[in-house]
């Protein structure tokens, strides 16, 4: 048995296709309608808000571009990678990309915002977890649809654990990244069955998690220096507010411990890599004849090239594993995992917590719940929700309470469309009743 193109609950659904196992994944991620709708979901900005910025959809793209050059490299530099006796210690380009197009399935409408509140009001008012990981796996296992399946797209086991970045049942206690107890069976299923260490992920995983950090740390700020948020000049990046906030966001970040920050000042290494950051800049600027768009643009793939080529794997004497990381003189690079940090810090407390963006994130935050407010109620709420909809849940309703069941199909709105309904029952104006939904 090839426990990596195990595909759980296909045993009457054979191909007589002569393609890869792994390349008919990646059709299925791309075909379905979940990777569309990335393109109506904001990644800083909100989707819309202009051609320029990225969307989840332009996001995903580009970390599975990156991903799988690295995937690449990889397999020259360490030819043994390709034929690991253990499945969790190979790396396949194909599984990296496709696990990196899937990662954000699971992100409602309006970004984080849209996650926290779900995750609020299903806590508060029936103790149960919204997270946009663990909502990846209901939409690849259960939500999605593909010829021959009532349930998921059917994945191999090889990218369904690439995607898996976070392993563990969401419901455990103090648990905040994770998997739904009703994907976890099968996650855990899989698992077992490769001998994976509890709490590991496989090489497949940790590299695309990894060139999601990088495509954060690079490609926001590009988003945030295009819309004039990131200023590159002195007064910006000297300013003691900034730096305070930065600081403060490395220091309360619940995961900062693997970075060792009690080692170093943190105010010192914020103020020199914002430092560093300038001058960089300031010296790309002059190379590019004084063009700002071409020295953004040159910017940010220094960076992705910096990062992407300091790529490589450990071994992980905590864990007993082997970890992929940045490293330098055959050693983790501390320092640089450090930098990138600060950079995805950069990014989130100059876009995301700027007040025009806070005042837009409030907004989605009243839309999203007055739309629960209007579908919680089954007794209501089955005459509002999409007749497919309705067919679904009457067929797992056994196995899908009915919050759950709204938490999905407001999570799988898109921005815009999350706007539209919210226009139709609180609006005073709306479109045709005829528009398709």
């Amino acid at each position: 048995m090839d426990l990596r193109r195990l595909r759980l609950g296909e045993a009457s659904i054979k191909s007589n296709e002569d393609r890869d196992e792994y390349e008919k994944d990646y059709a299925r991620l791309i075909q379905s309608p979940a990777f569309r709708r990335l393109q109506g979901k904001s990644q800083v900005f909100g989707a819309g808000t202009g051609d320029y910025y990225r969307t989840r959809l332009t996001h995903s793209l580009e970390v599975a571009q990156i991903a799988r050059e690295v995937a690449k490299r990889f397999g020259r530099s360490m030819p043994d990678l390709q034929h690991a006796e253990h499945p969790g210690l190979m790396i396949d380009p194909t599984v990296v990309e496709c696990a990196a197009l899937a990662h954000d399935f699971g992100h409602p409408p309006f970004g984080h915002k849209g996650e926290e509140v779900l995750n609020s009001l299903l806590m508060n008012e029936y103790g149960l977890k919204y997270e946009g990981n663990a909502q990846n796996f209901r939409i690849l296992m259960f939500l999605e649809k593909r010829a021959g399946s009532d349930s998921g797209l059917v994945l191999t086991a090889a990218v369904l654990l690439g995607i898996n970045k976070y392993p563990y049942l969401l419901e455990e206690e103090g648990c905040l990244k994770g998997v739904y107890a009703s994907e976890w069976e099968s996650i855990h299923e899989l698992r077992t069955l490769w001998q994976m260490p509890e709490g590991c992920s496989t090489l497949e995983a940790q590299l695309m998690d990894l060139c999601d950090d990088i495509a954060y740390s690079t490609h926001d700020i590009e988003d945030g220096i295009r819309a004039g948020k990131i200023q590159m000049n002195d007064t910006f990046f000297e300013d003691k507010r900034l730096i305070r906030n930065v600081v403060l966001e490395v220091l309360n970040d619940p995961s900062n411990k693997r970075f060792v920050w009690e080692q170093v000042s943190v105010e010192a290494m914020v103020r020199k890599v914002l430092a560093d950051y300038l001058e960089q800049w300031e010296r790309i600027f002059v190379e590019c004849n004084q063009e700002e768009s071409r020295t953004r643009r040159e910017m940010k793939a220094r960076w992705v090239s910096m990062f992407a080529n300091q790529l490589g794997i450990l071994d992980d004497s905590v864990l007993g594993w082997k970890k992929v990381t940045l490293v330098k003189d055959g050693i983790e690079d501390i320092e640089l995992l450090r930098t990138m940090e600060i950079l995805k810090k950069l990014a989130w407390v100059t876009l995301i917590k700027d007040f025009r963006v806070q005042r837009l994130q409030k907004r989605s935050e009243i839309i999203v719940e007055s739309l629960w407010s209007s579908y919680k109620d089954p007794e209501k709420g089955q005459w509002i929700v999409p007749p497919d909809w309705m067919d679904s849940y009457e067929r797992h309703k056994d196995k899908w309470s009915w919050p759950r069941f709204i938490a999905d199909y407001i999570s799988g709105m898109t921005d815009a469309y999350a706007e539209k309904v919210y226009a139709e029952l609180f609006g005073s104006k709306s479109g045709s009743i005829y528009e398709m939904d």
